[in-house]
């Protein structure tokens, strides 16, 4: 639920030779405050993919079309050798994202639905002027990979396991669209996952040849044949999930047979399956028992890497890298003793070594890994690391921070990082950001915990500013030095709030034993490290005014506001709480992905030594004295609605000032652009009722 309830030369510190403005936005007026509208209307770059010659990079760019509360989607291409400006591809006229180089470098594969009706797989050449359909499948294609002979794709697609051809999908769909019927049978979790209910359909992975003009031909092979399973894994899988060897001749994914206990395991495995379906499929990992992901191959095939927890059932375990000898099958973890968990990770061109991203003390870094010796070195310092892809002659990779949107650098084989395409910095370049500043005291058990506090915009330090408390969700996860388009410190900070963020213990990127000593102990430890980072940051930071302060979290953060609301609330005028947990026993029935429960709580709700009642904000309800703002969403099958209704009528009933914000097409995190403005402009409002505070520009 990390996702869910829960991402040589500092990136601050980078060459700023930008190569061109292509991407300009409208410039906002100086001086501007930056708003939530702002932020939703921003461009948003991601998905760099480096051409096979390392002379160019192919990137996505996300358009928002704020009056139509619709974004579109475009692809991009850099020149990493001059200073062009970038880009922008012809054939995005019609939609593309997912753009991927083909191994010779002259042809860009890309995703769109400009053939109506389904997404599917398209090419172009390296001038992008004109777009040629490569697949015709019935369904969408959520996810592709060519393979490096350019011989066949592998795409994958939602049907139903036990079809023997696509023909069996469409007639179940049909049928189920024609009746008037609208009961559903479930015989087994899950029954809804995230924001979608199940319909029986599982993503499978299919292999299509490859024609002499790159177009699917003939009928494809079903690689997952019968596997009651997904690939990519839901909700939030892409083509991380699965890779195909070097000579094209093997496909390796990572997936979860579902049986029974789906809703209660964690044990994915990496799996693999001939190309042509001549095999049967082979379990790579059947030994652990824990969550294995994302394989990729060496470059020359003989080795593929991996990673892997070591606990079942506990999903914010660290993710070490394996790496597998795939003649003999040995495996042997790299770099053991490096206690940061692997996010994403790649084999660099000589197979010497693998690149992988973490958390890292507030950073979310870009590290080396000798492959032969298991040596660490971190390439980028400050900042976010949020995707990057290995060239011949070094890495491009995306970089965000608490002051910056996402933008992509270049870091070559010798020397510093160079930017090499921005869609924000000229929409922005007027914005008068608040500044962080990383802080550290100490915590439970006397350990340190680190912080950040964010200075408001245009500060004065003369003035004494409200506080906007800000709790992350997870509960293992991270406000660390990284942008966010849902929880972005600087709306704070442009609204007139000073900011102070924790990150307690649970908190990712400081050590596995960090963030272990979170479970079972939701109420406690982590509280301990709230309130002795506010008092340590009231008495450092004399900007803050502590007597005009406000909590807000959202996920475990909305659940720490109402643990805070009934043993802390001395402190705040006001309290936030997004989808936040009530009632944690009533929780531990009802959320889909049971296994985060159990391990959090030590057991299922009826076992005896379970800690459900220990921090169950529900039992403290008596001493609820604080305004409370209720947000919730009706899609969110993670924390059900029922649990934001219950702290709204805890509220109702005993009188305290409240209010609830419902959003009935929103998930566990408000995504759409006119919703997103929405829910700023009513937090915001309420915390200015609440501390008097008078926002600029408003």
């Amino acid at each position: 639920m990390i996702k869910s309830l829960r991402f040589a030369a500092s990136a601050a510190a980078l060459s700023l030779a930008l190569v061109g403005t292509a991407h300009a936005q409208t410039p906002l007026q100086k001086p501007h405050v930056f708003t939530a509208k702002d932020m939703a209307s921003l461009d948003r770059l991601s998905d760099p993919r480096v051409s096979p010659d390392g002379r160019h990079v192919l990137y996505s760019v996300r358009t928002m079309d704020y009056p139509a509360n619709k974004a579109s989607m475009s692809l991009w291409v850099a020149d990493l050798k001059t200073k062009m400006a970038p880009r922008r591809l012809k054939i995005s006229d019609g939609g593309a994202s997912g753009g991927r180089w083909s191994a010779d470098g002259k042809s860009i594969y890309f995703v769109s639905g400009r053939a109506g009706g389904t997404d599917q797989v398209f090419k172009t050449d390296a001038a992008g002027e004109t777009a040629t359909q490569v697949t015709a499948t019935p369904f969408d294609v959520q996810a592709y990979k060519v393979a490096p002979d350019g011989k066949t794709i592998v795409v994958a697609m939602a049907v139903f396991p036990d079809c023997a051809d696509f023909a069996c999908t469409e007639a179940r769909l049909a049928a189920k669209t024609a009746t008037k019927a609208t009961g559903v049978v479930y015989d087994r979790l899950f029954v809804r996952h995230w924001d979608t209910w199940a319909d029986g359909t599982r993503n499978h992975l299919f292999a299509y040849a490859l024609d002499g003009q790159g177009v699917a031909t003939g009928q494809p092979v079903d690689l997952m044949k019968g596997f009651d399973g997904d690939s990519p894994t839901k909700p939030f899988g892409g083509d991380e999930d699965f890779a195909i060897t070097p000579d094209g001749k093997t496909v390796a994914f990572s997936a979860k047979v579902a049986g029974k206990d789906e809703a209660w395991t964690t044990n994915f495995d990496v799996w693999s399956a001939p190309l042509d379906g001549s095999e049967r499929l082979k379990n790579l990992t059947a030994g652990n028992k824990a969550w294995d992901a994302a394989p990729v191959f060496s470059p020359d095939g003989k080795f593929a890497a991996y990673r892997a927890m070591k606990r079942p059932g506990f999903e914010a375990d660290r993710f070490g890298v394996i790496i597998r000898d795939m003649a003999t099958g040995q495996e042997r973890e790299l770099a053991p003793s490096w206690d940061r968990s692997a996010d994403a990770i790649a084999w660099s061109r000589d197979g010497k070594t693998i690149y992988a991203t973490a958390l890292d003390v507030g950073q979310g870094k870009l590290f080396a890994i000798d492959v032969k010796t298991g040596k660490v070195t971190a390439l980028t310092g400050e900042g976010h690391v949020s995707a990057f892809d290995v060239g011949p002659t070094g890495l491009v990779y995306a970089s965000d921070s608490l002051k910056s949107p996402s933008e992509l650098f270049m870091l070559p084989a010798k020397g510093p990082a160079v930017k090499v395409a921005s869609v924000s910095s000229d929409a922005l370049k007027d914005v008068a950001w608040g500044e962080p500043e990383q802080f550290s005291f100490k915590g439970w058990n006397d350990e340190t915990v680190h912080g950040f506090v964010l200075k408001p915009a245009n500060f004065d330090p003369a003035k004494k500013y409200p506080v906007a408390f800000l709790i992350h969700g997870g509960p293992q996860g991270s406000f660390g030095n990284s942008w966010s388009y849902r929880w972005n410190p600087q709306v704070y900070a442009n609204a007139g709030y000073a900011v102070v963020m924790v990150d307690f213990h649970g908190s990712t990127g400081y050590g596995q034993a960090f963030t272990d000593a979170i479970s079972q102990h939701w109420g406690d430890r982590p509280l301990e490290d709230l309130q002795k980072g506010w008092a340590f940051a009231t008495q450092k930071y004399s900007f803050l005014d502590a007597d005009r302060a406000c909590a807000l979290g959202a996920s475990y953060g909305g659940y720490m506001v109402n643990w805070i609301a009934g043993n802390w609330n001395a402190p705040w005028k006001c309290l936030v709480n997004h989808d936040g947990v009530f009632d944690t026993r009533a929780m531990g029935y009802s959320t889909e992905e049971l296994w985060f429960t159990e391990w959090e709580n030590g057991g299922t709700p009826w076992q005896p030594g379970a800690t459900y009642e220990t921090f169950n904000p529900a039992l403290h309800v008596d001493k609820w004295v604080k305004p409370q703002l209720v947000v919730q969403g009706q899609l969110d099958y993670r924390i059900p609605v029922e649990q934001g209704l219950a702290t709204f009528s805890a509220l109702q009933r005993k009188g305290v000032p409240s209010k609830l914000l419902y959003f009935p097409n929103e998930n566990h995190w408000v995504l759409k652009a006119q919703n997103s403005v929405q829910w700023h402009k009513e937090v915001l409002d309420w915390l200015d009722q609440w501390t008097g505070n008078t926002r600029p520009g408003k």
